[in-house]
C-alpha cells in the first residue's frame, strides 16, 4: 500500500467516524404550518434530551461489548534487549561459572484465553438488563417530551384563540366608541360613554400587547422542547385541532403501576442488583485461563553478532488462581448488595405510593376541569345571548351604554374562561394518560 493510499484510508475512516451520529450542528427541516403530530415527531428526533438518552444507549452498548470482550482471546507481543554489565553466575561443582551472554534479546507473541472468570460471567448475564435499563430511560424521556410538547402546543393554540377574541372585542369597542361619539355629538349622551369606550379599548389593547408578548415566549419554549434553533422559523397549523373532540379519557380504567416506565426502570434495576448479589456469591470461585506463546531469543558477546543465531521457544500452559482470604472484602460486598436489594424494594414501594397519589390527583383534577369546562361552555353561550339582546336594546335606546359595557365584559370573561378551562382539561387529560402509562411515543 502506497503512502497516498494509506493517507486516503485514514482520512476516510476519520470522516466516517465524524458522520456516524447526528450532530447538533446539522440542519433540521421543520415543516411550515406544523401540526401537533409533526411537532411531536420532530421533537422525538431532534430534542437534545432524547438524543442524549439515545447516545447513552449507544455508549452502554459499547460498555457491554467491552465487558464481554474478555471472553475473546487476547494476543500480546513483547520484546526486550538487555546488556549484562556483569554476566549472571552460578556455582556448579564448587566453581563460579558465568551463565549467559553480554547481549541478550527476545521477542514473544502470547495468546491468552479466559476459561473461568466470575466477572465475565456477571457481565454476560447483566448485558440484557443493562440494555433494557437504558432503553427504558430513553422511553421515559420520550414520554415526557410528548406530554411537554403537547401542552406547549395547546398553550399556543389557546393563546391564539384568546388573541382572536381580544381583536374581535377591539372591533366591537371601536364600533361602540364610534356610536357613543356620534350620540355625544348630537347630544343624546354625555361624554361619559365616550370615555368609558376609550378606557375599554385601552384595556383591550393592553391585553393584546400582553398576549402577543407572551406568545413570543411560548413559541421560544416550544422551539426549545422540539429541538429547533431559536433563530429558525416556527409556524403552526391549528386547522385540524378540534380540541373538544380530544378532551375525553376513560376514567374507569384502573391503575396498573407496572405500566409506568419509571416502575419498569426500578424493576430492571432490581434484576441487575439480584445479579450483582449472585456475582458476589460466586466471586469466590477460582479464575482459570489458558495461554500459549511463541518466541525467539538472541544471545551474543558482541552486539554486532546479536541477531546472527536465533533460538526459538514456545510454551502452552494453564493459569489457576484462588483467593484464600481477602480481609472479608467479598463478604462485605455481598452484605452490601443484599442491603441494596432491600433499598430497591422500598424505592418500589415509595414509587407505587407516589404513582397512586399522582393518578388520584390527575383524575380528580381532570374531572373537576371537565366540570369547569362544561360550566364555562354554558356560561359562554348565555353571555353571548345576553350581549346580543342588550346590544339590540342599546341600539334601540332602551339600554344605556354602561349596561352594554357590562354585558360586553361578561362575554369577554366567559370567552377567556372557556378557553382557559379547555386548556386545563387537555392538560389534565395528558396528566391522566401519563399517570396510567398510556402515552404513545410512536408518532410517525
Amino acid at each position: 500500500m502506497s503512502f497516498k493510499q494509506l493517507l486516503l484510508y485514514v482520512l476516510g475512516g476519520f470522516l466516517s467516524m465524524n458522520t456516524y451520529a447526528q450532530s447538533p450542528s446539522e440542519s433540521n427541516n421543520f415543516p411550515p404550518n406544523a401540526t401537533l403530530e409533526q411537532c411531536v415527531d420532530f421533537a422525538l428526533k431532534n430534542r437534545a434530551n432524547i438524543n442524549i438518552a439515545q447516545l447513552d444507549e449507544e455508549i452502554a452498548e459499547k460498555d457491554i461489548a467491552a465487558g464481554l470482550s474478555g471472553w475473546l482471546p487476547s494476543v500480546n507481543m513483547s520484546t526486550n534487549y538487555n546488556h549484562n554489565i556483569k554476566i549472571p553466575t552460578s556455582i556448579i561443582g564448587g566453581q563460579v561459572i558465568a551463565l549467559g551472554s553480554k547481549n541478550v534479546s527476545g521477542l514473544t507473541f502470547q495468546a491468552d484465553q479466559q476459561i473461568l472468570n466470575a466477572q465475565l460471567i456477571q457481565a454476560t448475564k447483566a448485558a440484557k438488563f443493562s440494555r433494557e435499563l437504558y432503553k427504558k430511560n430513553t422511553e421515559n424521556t420520550e414520554i415526557n417530551t410528548v406530554v411537554e410538547v403537547s401542552k406547549a402546543f395547546y398553550d399556543i393554540l389557546i393563546s391564539n384563540e384568546q388573541l382572536g377574541i381580544i381583536e374581535a372585542n377591539i372591533l366591537r369597542i371601536d364600533k361602540q366608541l364610534s356610536d357613543a361619539s356620534s350620540r355625544f355629538e348630537v347630544g343624546l349622551v354625555d361624554q361619559t360613554d365616550v370615555k368609558r369606550a376609550k378606557i375599554s379599548k385601552a384595556n383591550s389593547l393592553a391585553d393584546k400587547k400582553r398576549t402577543l408578548e407572551m406568545l413570543k415566549y411560548k413559541y421560544a419554549y416550544l422551539k426549545e422542547l422540539i429541538g429547533l434553533n431559536q433563530e429558525d422559523n416556527l409556524t403552526l397549523s391549528f386547522e385540524e385541532e378540534d380540541l373538544e373532540t380530544k378532551i375525553l379519557v376513560d376514567t374507569a380504567e384502573g391503575l396498573n403501576v407496572t405500566q409506568r416506565v419509571e416502575y419498569q426502570i426500578l424493576e430492571t434495576q432490581k434484576k441487575l442488583q439480584l445479579l450483582q448479589t449472585k456475582f458476589n456469591k460466586v466471586s469466590y470461585i477460582p479464575t482459570m485461563s489458558a495461554f500459549i506463546n511463541y518466541g525467539w531469543d538472541w544471545r551474543s558477546e558482541a552486539i554486532k553478532d546479536l541477531y546472527d543465531i536465533t533460538v526459538p521457544r514456545s510454551v502452552f500452559g494453564l493459569n489457576f488462581s484462588f483467593n484464600i482470604f481477602d480481609g472479608n472484602k467479598k463478604l462485605q460486598n455481598l452484605r452490601k448488595s443484599r442491603l441494596l436489594e432491600t433499598r430497591l424494594d422500598w424505592e418500589m414501594v415509595a414509587l407505587k405510593n407516589t404513582i397512586n397519589t399522582q393518578y388520584q390527583f390527575a383524575i380528580s383534577a381532570y374531572q373537576a376541569n371537565v366540570n369547569d369546562w362544561m360550566t364555562a361552555k354554558e356560561n359562554l353561550q348565555m353571555s353571548q345571548d345576553v350581549y346580543d339582546v342588550i346590544q339590540l336594546q342599546y341600539n334601540a335606546g332602551v339600554k344605556n351604554y354602561l349596561e352594554l359595557m357590562t354585558s360586553d365584559t361578561d362575554l369577554k370573561t366567559a370567552q377567556i374562561n372557556y378557553l382557559n378551562s379547555l386548556y386545563s382539561v387537555l392538560s389534565s387529560k395528558l396528566d391522566v394518560e401519563q399517570a396510567l402509562g398510556n402515552i404513545n411515543t410512536n408518532q410517525q
